[in-house]
């Protein structure tokens, strides 16, 4: 079958999907993408796996490192509002 070849039509009804599964890795190895529908109505994609960079999770991190930490009110503080509240 040569449904999944790159000049056709790269959609492909659920329950062909499933009983065509192995040959739709296979061309999903080799770089072929895949939609996927049920009743003609898109519900999903194939596509190949991309790992993450570990450019991407360094930036990441750093952006939440970046981020202005969060002060709590002191002990003193609290006291204080709540001895302002009683007057």
């Amino acid at each position: 079958m040569t449904w999944f070849a790159a000049d056709m039509e790269s959609s492909i009804g659920a329950f062909e999907a499933k009983a065509q599964l192995s040959r739709l890795l296979r061309a999903v190895e080799q770089g072929e993408h895949f939609t996927i529908t049920v009743r003609g109505r898109p519900v999903a994609d194939l596509v190949p796996h991309r790992a993450a960079s570990s450019q991407g999770v360094a930036a990441a991190v750093e952006a939440l490192q970046a981020f202005p930490r969060i002060r709590g009110v002191s002990d003193a503080d609290v006291a204080s509002f709540v001895a302002e509240g009683r007057r």
